[in-house]
């Protein structure tokens, strides 16, 4: 099973190495990209597209990790939540059984 799994992990990593040679070498027209109050240089279009893919995936590291860090801390919060509530109910259930009847 592992053989086929890095058999295909190879085979994905080498279409994405082919895909990347392809769209460097279909697209090497020169443009300037102007944001409004700022111009970059000009840089082929490959370049341009592949620094916002690896931007979008800095950008989304970045706000699944926020995310990420909040839902923990609020599990641990619950989770104390609920240790706490559930030590009260243990001494609520021992005063219960410890009372003359």
């Amino acid at each position: 099973m592992r053989v086929i799994k890095a058999i295909l992990i190879a085979a994905a990593a080498l279409l994405l190495l082919l895909l990347g040679v392809l769209l460097t070498v279909n697209n090497q027209q020169q443009i300037a990209v102007d944001l409004v109050f700022f111009q970059f240089p000009e840089a082929s279009i490959a370049r341009w597209l592949l620094l916002s893919f690896f931007m979008g995936v800095v950008v989304s590291f970045i706000v699944g990790g926020v995310t990420l860090m909040a839902l923990k801390a609020r599990l641990g919060q619950a989770r104390r939540s609920a240790t706490k509530y559930e030590r009260e109910l243990d001494k609520l259930r021992t005063v219960h059984l410890n009372q003359p009847g």
